[in-house]
């Protein structure tokens, strides 16, 4: 098969690259690489079809999450969700590759998609850049059990639920402080119009400890990050799977 030649947008491309790449001077290898990796996967961002970029962690259970948030925005007409798990790698071993696919995916897709359980792993380091320009103004972030813990915050039952999650997973409080916290926190849901009882919240957080949904606990840096997010409507916190089916239709 001849070779198609470089994308009419090469220079834009190469620019991003070096952005991301601090001026790091390429090999002729590297930069055809890299031009082969956007002739394949970028024109597929380019269509009007409206692309999403979802991101999180690729391990399981996490993985399935993703494919939920994937399967549902795959159900709107023209769309195209996607993962860089699926898309075609860059072997270039003396470059951080995943600079470069992660710069070019987010610069050209329409919309981040990023889904969060956890504070560990390589979500850190997508959470910090879809928070800054250029990416901030397309991206939104899906975390479950979040909650900013103010009264007003609490509109739904999923709020009422991640709030929880904070303080019934937290090591650092006694079994009568966890319980006077969450007595305070059902106080605030019922005059939300929250039909909620403290036993009915302890019993559903339980519950996890047996399954595979394990306890989030956010690091103070995350949590700030998703309330960026949440005071630009760019933030749907979930605690299930069907949660989660339910937050991706708030994502446009």
């Amino acid at each position: 098969m001849a070779d198609p030649g470089p994308p009419p947008d090469a220079a834009e491309i190469m620019e991003s690259v070096n952005d991301a790449l601090q001026g790091l001077e390429l090999e002729p290898h590297e930069t055809s690489d890299i031009l082969g990796f956007a002739n394949r996967e970028l024109p597929h961002l380019h269509t009007p079809e409206d692309s999403y970029f979802i991101l999180g962690s690729y391990r399981d259970p996490y993985i399935r999450r993703l494919r939920i948030v994937q399967n549902e925005l795959d159900k709107r007409l023209g769309t195209y969700p996607f993962l860089m798990g699926d898309l075609l790698e860059l072997d270039i071993d003396r470059l951080p590759v995943f600079r470069i696919r992660f710069t070019l995916l987010a610069a050209h897709a329409d919309t981040i998609v990023a889904v969060y359980e956890q504070d560990a792993g390589g979500e850190v380091t997508e959470l910090g850049k879809i928070s800054t320009t250029p990416y901030f103004h397309k991206s939104y972030v899906l975390p479950r059990d979040y909650a900013w813990m103010t009264a007003q915050n609490l509109d739904t039952e999923t709020d009422v639920i991640a709030a929880a999650a904070t303080i019934y997973f937290n090591d650092d409080l006694d079994e009568a402080t966890t319980e006077k916290e969450l007595d305070s926190l059902t106080t605030a849901a019922n005059k939300n119009n929250i039909s909620l009882t403290t036993p009915d919240i302890i019993d559903r957080l339980a519950d996890r400890e047996d399954s595979e949904q394990a306890p989030v606990s956010y690091s103070w840096v995350h949590l700030n990050e998703f309330r960026l997010f949440e005071l630009h409507d760019r933030c749907f916190a979930w605690s299930s799977p069907d949660d989660l089916r339910d937050v991706v239709d708030k994502v446009p």
